[in-house]
């Protein structure tokens, strides 16, 4: 037979048991509903509590705990808004419009998603009610009237055991009296006190006041003194700086003058050197006379060139050709040298 191991004897845990959360007392429910506060009747339907929501609670607008609209909420929603009107404004601009429709016919929506729904204006409403059950009224709260303990006990006292009013009295009225007696000098004596303080207070006011207007009379004097002091400070200063100012002028009058002096000619010898002061009509026979006489020239010189040249060229010619016989080219040489000495 096979032989089973044996179990070791369950050891006790070192850590005592320990709760995840620590017991606590529950509180104290009350048996009855609290007694309803002095407010307008509420209606029992749903469809007139204002608690209920109906429709799409997506567009639910909740109502902010302060009443006075945070001025950088509504700056928040203006720029917003604007900022949605320009996108809608630019996407109608940006996106293609179908063409007119041809006469006799007209446009309607056509929805074009892979699953139709049915489009309405008015949101499907059910009206459903329900009853609660009634709450029991809590009974008024009876008086609190504590346990009796003990045993009554019962004694006659007669008149004038216990204590004598006459006898009695005395003390009680020596302590008023003198209590009242003395706050009665100690308030003369604070009234008398009170005086003699505001007359204090009055003396030190006048002198206060004497003295306050003796400084502000000195304060003011000082002041006068000291405006004096920078008016005339001030004459000094721009009386020394004309001073300075007309020095300054004369002298540099005076090395201007030395210094134009030799400047003007000189100025006046460079730019008549440059050609700024001519003679009108030295300029115009330099400009005009002169050109025009040196091209007549040049023209003249190159038809006597040109002659020249052509005189040369038939004595050359006549020189190697055979003597003229009578009668056969006499008569054109001779015509030949009038031209040429004609051209000379």
């Amino acid at each position: 037979p096979a032989m089973l191991p044996a179990r070791e004897p369950p050891v006790a845990p070192a850590v005592p048991y320990s709760y995840c959360s620590r017991p606590r007392v529950l509180p104290a429910r009350p048996k009855y509903r609290a007694l309803p506060a002095a407010e307008p009747v509420r209606y029992a339907n749903l469809m007139y509590d204002r608690r209920v929501v109906r429709g799409n609670t997506y567009a639910l607008q909740v109502t902010p705990v302060s009443t006075q609209p945070n001025p950088f909420e509504i700056q928040r929603q203006r720029e917003a808004r604007k900022r949605a009107l320009a996108r809608k404004r630019a996407k109608e601009q940006i996106q293609s419009r179908t063409p007119e429709p041809v006469e006799g016919r007209e446009h309607i929506h056509v929805q074009t998603e892979l699953y139709l729904e049915e489009i309405s204006d008015r949101i499907i409403e059910v009206d459903t009610e329900c009853q609660t059950d009634a709450f029991l009224d809590r009974p008024p709260t009876p008086f609190f009237i504590p346990a009796k303990t003990g045993k009554d006990v019962a004694t006659q006292i007669e008149q004038g055991e216990l204590f004598d009013f006459d006898i009695e009295v005395k003390p009680i009225l020596e302590v008023l009296v003198g209590k009242t007696v003395e706050q009665a000098l100690l308030e003369v004596m604070e009234e008398e006190e009170l005086a003699q303080l505001w007359a204090h207070q009055r003396a030190y006011a006048e002198l206060r006041n004497a003295e306050l207007a003796e400084v502000q009379r000195l304060e003011e004097q000082d002041r006068r003194y000291r405006e004096e002091k920078e008016r005339r400070r001030l004459q000094h200063m721009q009386m020394l700086q004309k001073q300075k100012e007309t020095t300054e002028k004369i002298a540099a009058r005076a090395f201007a003058q030395r210094y134009l002096a030799d400047l003007i000619p000189s100025v006046f010898n460079n730019l008549r050197e440059g050609g700024f002061f001519y003679d009108p009509i030295e300029r115009d026979i330099e400009t005009e006379f002169l050109p025009w006489l040196m091209t007549e020239v040049e023209e003249t010189l190159e038809r006597k060139v040109l002659g020249r040249t052509m005189l040369d060229s038939k004595h050359h010619a006549a020189a190697r050709s055979p003597s003229p016989t009578p009668g056969s080219g006499g008569e054109n040489w001779r015509g030949e040298g009038k031209e040429t000495c004609r051209l000379r």
